[in-house]
């Protein structure tokens, strides 16, 4: 049987590497301390889980539900006003999506034609490449870099990629760089869409964790933004909802009209108790995000700062639950560190090259582990020698 090529693009082989030294370092009785995963340790807040569990007990939620409440619809738009000081936001600028992962793909599938250019971030979550993979774009990667804070330059992408491209996407707080959103860089970013009509597809998975006083912030507050563009609204980091798999495509209503009708020829709707639940979270008190934000600051400065007084540079992450640990030198590909060091002291965390091109000779560390556990991994990094 020969299945589709386009299966072809998408490769295992790290995590599968990963994942099978992990299970021998376990079956020797090695202690692991997962960096690896971006699953938030915190406890989903009470009054999102019993507006989902209300809703559970009534059978007729466990129907099909056929569409986005209008309920919460509107509490998404009101949600834009109330964090983000975004007006405008209407229901038919909002749709819902089983998690972000799944809206790219859908997107990229409603947008992009076969051959179509379309820009990634590099390094990029790799959810953004599997979208264009799926639509078979083309895709071109624009790089962020150190010497640019690992930000979004659209003054240095070629003209000729510019003229022909149909869609970037953008996402700040950045997964897996931790960089954050400039003063003015959304400015530049409509601006050059507008120059060049390209469509920004904004991802806004981590806008509340964000460090040293510095205030996420939504690309649609920028003038112009929702001529050109839409963002992805997720409550699995700021709420602990991750496995609810709740997002939004929110924008300009051509392309939320263009994804949703995609989406209707293959799905029925989100379970309403799930959508309960989004409500819930978005009318509800906002006390947790703000107390774990300031956790996550807390196990960043333990990590960032802890690496350093052991002989690790690793810079301080601006943003998002994620470290951008440069691999010390003298210790070869991100892969291989990452093999060696899972080795030598059950410190698991994913090789950098798994986001693209250019995140070869970094590896991503997430903030899934309270500081005790933080401090007592860098202690065993200290004491095997690894960094000698």
């Amino acid at each position: 049987m020969k299945f589709a090529d386009r299966l072809d693009n998408f490769g295992a082989e790290i995590f599968a590497a990963l994942n099978e030294k992990k299970i021998q370092c376990e079956a020797k009785g090695q202690k692991i301390y997962n960096f690896s995963v971006g699953t938030p340790d915190f406890p989903v807040p009470d009054h999102i889980k019993n507006a989902l569990i209300e809703a559970a007990g009534d059978p007729v939620n466990w129907k099909y539900s056929l569409r986005d409440m209008p309920e919460m619809l509107q509490a998404v738009c009101e949600y834009f006003k109330k964090r983000y000081d975004v007006d405008g936001i209407t229901q038919d600028m909002v749709m819902s999506c089983y998690g972000t992962q799944e809206g790219c793909g859908h997107l990229a599938l409603a947008l992009l034609n076969k051959g179509d250019t379309i820009l990634l971030p590099d390094p990029c979550y790799p959810v953004f490449q599997a979208g264009a993979f799926l639509a078979e774009a083309e895709p071109f990667y624009y790089p962020l870099t150190k010497d640019n804070g690992f930000l979004p330059d659209v003054n240095s992408i070629p003209e000729e990629v510019a003229l022909k491209a149909k869609v970037m996407i953008v996402s700040l707080p950045a997964n897996p760089v931790g960089s954050v959103a400039k003063e003015g860089i959304y400015d530049e970013i409509v601006a050059w869409a507008k120059k060049y009509d390209v469509i920004i597809v904004h991802d806004n998975a981590y806008s509340d964790i964000i460090f040293d006083g510095n205030v996420g912030k939504s690309f649609l507050k920028t003038e112009g933004a929702l001529d050109v563009g839409v963002e992805f609204f997720s409550l699995s980091k700021s709420f602990d909802v991750t496995g609810a798999r709740i997002s939004f495509l929110v924008g300009r209503k051509d392309i939320v009209a263009a994804v949703k009708k995609l989406r209707s020829q293959i799905d029925f709707g989100m379970f309403i108790p799930i959508q309960k639940a989004a409500i819930a979270a978005l009318t509800g008190p906002l006390d947790s995000v703000v107390s774990q934000n300031a956790e996550y600051q807390r196990r960043r400065d333990a990590l960032c700062g802890g690496a350093r007084k052991i002989g690790w540079n690793i810079p301080d992450a601006k943003g998002s639950m994620f470290v951008w640990a440069p691999v010390p030198e003298g210790h070869g590909t991100s892969m291989e560190f990452c093999m060696e060091l899972l080795d030598k002291t059950g410190v698991l965390c994913t090789p950098g090259s798994s986001f693209g091109p250019s995140g070869e000779g970094y590896v991503r560390m997430a903030l899934v582990a309270t500081v005790p556990v933080i401090e007592e991994a860098l202690e065993t990094v200290k004491n095997s020698g690894i960094l000698d």
